[in-house]
C-alpha cells in the first residue's frame, strides 16, 4: 500500500539555518577576537620582548679569540710565537645536518675515515652550536680552491684566518716550555666559558700550561648583523680583546744547544742553574720531540710511534725521571754529620774495602775492593769512599738524615714554575712503616749515605741541592721564568735558608768537591786538569739492578739498559759559583768517564769566551775564597 506524500516544512528549515548562521558568525566573531586579542598581546604586551628576539636574529654577538703571549730565551731568542694559518671551520646552527656536510668536506678533499672521526670529535666537543669550529688546520692553496668550488654542498663551512702556535726550535724545548693542544671534554668542564669563548687551544705542558692564565689574555667582542643566511653584513661594535703577556725564560738556546751536542745522543739529562738566582739556565731531556703536531692534532699513528718508543722521547727525564742519585748526595751527607756533631773535618775512618756494622758479619762493600787505608773527610769525598760514608750514616741514623737531605730538597718538589715536577723519595721509618709495615732497619741507613737504597730523586733536584752547596745554603728555588710580562716572578711559599752551626762546615765539604776534579786522587781529574778555572763536583754511580752479596759488577754480563746510571753534579768557579750542573747519563756506568766530560762542556759553554778560551771576564772574581784545610787532618 502506497505511503502518503509529506509535505516539507520549509519554516522549519529556514530555522535551522538561520540557528546555524548564528552559531557559526558567533564562532567567527570568537576566533576573531581571539586573534585580535593575541595580535595586540603579542605586538603590545610583549613587544619588547619580541623585537628583542628580532633584533637577535639580525645581530649576533661573536667572541674574539685574544692572540696568546710570546715565549722568548733570555738573549731574545723567540721560542714560541703565533703563525697565520688558514683553517677550515664548521658552524653547527648553520650547517644544518652537519654529519652530512663533514661527510663532503672529506669527499671534496679526499681525506681519510680517520680525518672524518676527528672532524666529528672537534665538532662535538664545541661549546656553542653558533660558535665555528676549526676542524682542519694548515689549508694548501688547493684546499682553499676545492672549498671555494663546492661551497654551495658545504653550508656552515668556512674558510678562515686564524693565529697558530709555532714552536720554531722544535724539539729543543719541547720539555721545558711544553705545548698548546685543542681543549678536551675535561678541560671544558672546569674552564670559564666565558673566558675561553672563541678559543679552541690551552697550554698543555711545561711552561705553556703552568703559566696558562698569563699567556692566554682576555677575549673580546664583536656585534655583527647578519642576513637570514647567517653571512655577516657589517660590525656594529667591537671590544678589542687584551692579548696574553710575553714571558722571557731564563733558559739560553746556545748553552741548551751545547748541552744537547755534549750528551751526543745518549738517553740522559742535563740541568743547569744560575746559583744567585736560581734562574734555570739549560733544561735538557734526551731524547725529545717534536711539540708542533700537537698544536693542530696528532695523529693516532705518530702519537702511538712516540708513545711506544723503547727511548720513551715524551718522558720528560729532568722533572719525573727518578733515579738513585748515587755518590752525588755524599758531599751535602758530609756537611750533614759535620752540623750534627757526629764527625769533624779531622774524623779518621780505615777502609779495609768494606764496612761492618757491630754483630753483624754482612759486608757492605767499598767501590774500591782493596780499600783505601786511612780515610778523612776531604779524602773520603775526593776518593768517594763509601766505607766512610757507611760509618758516617751510621753515626747519623735515619732520623737525622732523613731531616738533613730534606732540607737539601731530597723528596720535595723544588721548582718554582714546574708543574710536571715530581717529588721523589727521601726515606724514613715512618714512611717505610706505612709503605712495606716493616720496622726500618740499621743497613738500610747505610746505603742511604751513599745514595742508593730507597731514595729517588730527579735530576733537577740533584741541581738544587748543588746549588745550595755553591750558595752555602741559600735557598732559591730554580724557576724557568725570567720576566713576566717584564715582571720577575715573585715565590709565594718561600724555602728556609740552611743554617748551620759553623759556615766553614761548606767549606770543608766543597774542598773535598774541589778535589774530586783537581786532586791528586779525585775520581774526575782528568777532566779537571783540562780545566781553565776550578770546579767542584761529585761522581756518582746508581745502579739499576742489584749485584748479589760478593759478586762484582760485570757490565758484558749485563743488558745495555740494566747497565748503571752515570752521574755527576759540580759548579764552577769555585771562588765565585756562576754555574750548577746536574747531569745524569742512562746506563752511563761511569760518572767521573762519562757525566762529567758532559758537565765541563756545559760549563765551558757558559764561562769561556769562544775567541780566547779564557774565562769571561765578568765572571772572574776579585779574590779567590778557596779554603784553606789544616795540614794535620
Amino acid at each position: 500500500m502506497p505511503q502518503p506524500i509529506r509535505l516539507k516544512d520549509h519554516e522549519k528549515d529556514a530555522r535551522l539555518v538561520k540557528r546555524r548562521v548564528l552559531v557559526g558568525g558567533a564562532v567567527i566573531i570568537l576566533l576573531t577576537c581571539v586573534l585580535v586579542m593575541r595580535m595586540y598581546y603579542l605586538q603590545v604586551v610583549q613587544y619588547e620582548h619580541h623585537s628583542t628576539l628580532a633584533e637577535n636574529n639580525r645581530i649576533h654577538v661573536q667572541p674574539i679569540p685574544p692572540t696568546r703571549g710570546l715565549i722568548y730565551d733570555r738573549n731574545g731568542v723567540i721560542i714560541a710565537d703565533n703563525r697565520p694559518s688558514f683553517s677550515l671551520t664548521v658552524t653547527r646552527e648553520r650547517a644544518g645536518d652537519w654529519l652530512q656536510v663533514l661527510d663532503t668536506v672529506v669527499e671534496v678533499l679526499e681525506l681519510s675515515d680517520e680525518d672524518r672521526a676527528l672532524f666529528e670529535r672537534r665538532v662535538r666537543q664545541g661549546r656553542r652550536p653558533f660558535e665555528p669550529v676549526p676542524i682542519l688546520f694548515e689549508l694548501s692553496e688547493e684546499q682553499i680552491a676545492r672549498v671555494a668550488v663546492n661551497q654551495f654542498r658545504l653550508p656552515g663551512v668556512e674558510v678562515a684566518a686564524q693565529l697558530v702556535r709555532h714552536y720554531p726550535l722544535q724539539e729543543h724545548f719541547a720539555h721545558s716550555v711544553g705545548y698548546v693542544g685543542r681543549i678536551n671534554e675535561q678541560e671544558l668542564k672546569r674552564l670559564d666559558p666565558t673566558e675561553y669563548a672563541g678559543t679552541h687551544h690551552i697550554g698543555k705542558t711545561g711552561i705553556e700550561r703552568f703559566y696558562e692564565e698569563e699567556l692566554h689574555g682576555e677575549v673580546g667582542y664583536e656585534e655583527v648583523e647578519t642576513n637570514a643566511r647567517g653571512r655577516v653584513l657589517r660590525v656594529l661594535n667591537r671590544i678589542d680583546p687584551k692579548p696574553g703577556k710575553d714571558i722571557v725564560l731564563s733558559l739560553d738556546s746556545r748553552l741548551q744547544e751545547a748541552a744537547e751536542n755534549a750528551l751526543g745522543g745518549r738517553r740522559g739529562a742535563v740541568v743547569a742553574i744560575q746559583p744567585k738566582t736560581g734562574e734555570v739556565l739549560a733544561m735538557v731531556s734526551q731524547p725529545s720531540f717534536d711539540p708542533n703536531p700537537f698544536v693542530t692534532g696528532i695523529s693516532f699513528k705518530a702519537y702511538g710511534e712516540l708513545r711506544d718508543s723503547i727511548d720513551q722521547p715524551l718522558y720528560n727525564r729532568v722533572l719525573r725521571g727518578l733515579y738513585p742519585p748515587g755518590s752525588t748526595i755524599k758531599p751535602m751527607v758530609a756537611v750533614s754529620g759535620l752540623d750534627a756533631g757526629v764527625i769533624t773535618p779531622t774524623t779518621r775512618v780505615f777502609d779495609p774495602g768494606f764496612y761492618q756494622l757491630p754483630n753483624n758479619s754482612h759486608k757492605y762493600r767499598n767501590w774500591n775492593r782493596n780499600g783505601d787505608g786511612w780515610i778523612d773527610l776531604n779524602l773520603a769525598i775526593a776518593r768517594s769512599n763509601d766505607t766512610y760514608f757507611y760509618d758516617l750514616a751510621h753515626k747519623m741514623g735515619i732520623d737525622r738524615l732523613h731531616d738533613y737531605m730534606s732540607r737539601f730538597g731530597i723528596g720535595q718538589r723544588v721548582a718554582l714554575d714546574m708543574f710536571e715536577e715530581t717529588a721523589g723519595l727521601m726515606p724514613s721509618r715512618d714512611w717505610k712503616r706505612a709503605r712495606f709495615r716493616q720496622p726500618w732497619y740499621p743497613g738500610e741507613t747505610l746505603i742511604l749515605g751513599i745514595g742508593q737504597g730507597y731514595m729517588q730523586t730527579t735530576p733537577l733536584q740533584l741541581a738544587q741541592a748543588t746549588t745550595l752547596m755553591a750558595t752555602r745554603g741559600k735557598w732559591i728555588r730554580p724557576h724557568l721564568a725570567k720576566s713576566i710580562d717584564g715582571q720577575q716572578p715573585v715565590d709565594p711559599n718561600p724555602m728556609p735558608d740552611i743554617q748551620l752551626r759553623d759556615p766553614k762546615f761548606w767549606d770543608y765539604s766543597i774542598h773535598g768537591m774541589e778535589e774530586v776534579l783537581h786532586g791528586a786522587r779525585g775520581t774526575a781529574r782528568k777532566v779537571g786538569d783540562s780545566a781553565v778555572y776550578r770546579i767542584a763536583g761529585k761522581s756518582g754511580t746508581a745502579q739499576v739492578v742489584a749485584i748479589k752479596q760478593g759478586e762484582r759488577y760485570d757490565r758484558n754480563k749485563i743488558q745495555e739498559r740494566h747497565r748503571d746510571h752515570a752521574l755527576f753534579v759540580g759548579f764552577a768557579p769555585v771562588e765565585n759559583p756562576q754555574i750548577a750542573v746536574a747531569v745524569m747519563v742512562e746506563n752511563g756506568e761511569s760518572g767521573s768517564g762519562v757525566a762529567a766530560p758532559v758537565l765541563k762542556q756545559v760549563m765551558d759553554a757558559w764561562l769561556l769566551d769562544p775567541q780566547s778560551g779564557q774565562l769571561k771576564a765578568e765572571f772572574a772574581s776579585p779574590q779567590s775564597a778557596e779554603v784553606t784545610v789544616n795540614d794535620d787532618r
